[in-house]
């Protein structure tokens, strides 16, 4: 058996998020079905961090393992020939197996995630379902101080989603930033790991601070507090990116493109 690591990107829009659903309407069901007909064989794929209805990811990392012997360009050319036009394979590599090897979600050291705010007084069809949209004018100076009480190690419960299944609600987040760029605002969180809708909670407080109805201090409140129903509600997925995910550099991953030109400008 070989195990093969793919790095994934798809426009979320339309799916139901990554897990496998009876309705089939999954990222996870379309790719189980490309590798099934590529491969003629049943693949089982396990991911690094499952994505809501409705987001999107640049560079989602997961792995199966296979008889099927191809080389790299193949797995990428032959399962995008069979994937719907919104999900793309990016790369390949093989990767060692077993209780020792490789594993898209427990050998990861971090995710990043983006989420694109669209502010202006009137809604754009050019971003629709691909940022949030707030009318209201949005202070990311305010929004970047408030940012600032999220980073270190914290019990995130505040901005926990009653479903999530996390044995734990302690998070390391290691960076976060918050940026404009016209009309466009990048909130750029990364973290060892997430909690069910963490990410959008976040945004959705920090919000609350840029349009001035609550202070900068608010945040570090919500987060000492640990009650989910203080904080602001869970803002839509729409702007949300899954957009990176690291591992340590022995495994070998392709990752030069796990970007985009435009999310790079706020991520350095």
């Amino acid at each position: 058996m070989k195990r093969i690591a793919l790095g994934l990107q798809y426009d979320g829009s339309g799916w139901q998020g990554w897990q496998t659903q009876p309705h089939g309407r999954t990222i996870q069901d379309a790719l189980e079905k490309a590798l099934a007909a590529f491969t003629q064989q049943a693949i089982a794929t396990t991911c690094a961090g499952r994505t809501d209805a409705g987001v999107h990811a640049l560079s989602q990392v997961v792995h199966f393992d296979t008889h099927a012997a191809r080389e790299a360009f193949s797995w990428v050319r032959g399962v995008n020939a069979l994937l719907p036009s919104s999900v793309a394979v990016r790369w390949a590599a093989e990767v060692g197996g077993g209780e020792s090897g490789f594993h898209a979600r427990f050998s990861a050291s971090a995710r990043t995630y983006h989420y694109l705010i669209y502010n202006h007084a009137v809604r754009s069809p050019l971003w629709e379902r691909r940022a949030g949209w707030v009318f209201r004018p949005l202070d990311a100076t305010a929004m970047q101080a408030a940012a600032l009480a999220l980073l270190g190690e914290h019990d995130f419960s505040a901005f926990r989603a009653a479903e999530c299944q996390a044995r734990s609600p302690v998070r390391t987040m290691q960076r976060i930033q918050v940026r404009r760029a016209g009309d466009v605002l990048v909130v750029t969180l990364q973290a060892n790991a997430f909690l069910h809708h963490m990410v959008r909670n976040i945004v959705g407080s920090l919000i609350q601070i840029g349009n001035g109805n609550r202070p900068v201090e608010w945040m570090a409140k919500l987060l000492a507090g640990r009650d989910r129903e203080s904080a602001a509600p869970t803002f839509c997925p729409d702007g949300l990116y899954l957009a990176k995910v690291d591992y340590d550099a022995c495994w070998g991953l392709p990752m030069s493109d796990a970007d985009l030109p435009f999310f790079k400008d706020f991520s350095e």
